[in-house]
């Protein structure tokens, strides 16, 4: 694997530093929309059971 210029690295920096701070943002949005997803999903009627096909008769 090649080595990584100066600038690759520093653009690499960049960005972790990016998502370590946006990190906790990031885990509140997700925390916050399994809630809601909870609570509006309450109401919801289960799902219905998968329907089977009968055999059709094969005409001779």
């Amino acid at each position: 694997m090649p080595h990584r210029t100066a600038s690759q690295l520093a653009n690499r920096r960049r960005v972790e530093a990016l998502i370590r701070l946006l990190a906790p943002v990031l885990d509140a949005t997700l925390y916050v929309g399994d809630r809601v997803s909870r609570v509006a999903g309450r109401g919801e009627l289960p799902p219905e059971p998968a329907r089977r096909r009968l055999p059709t008769k094969v005409s001779e």
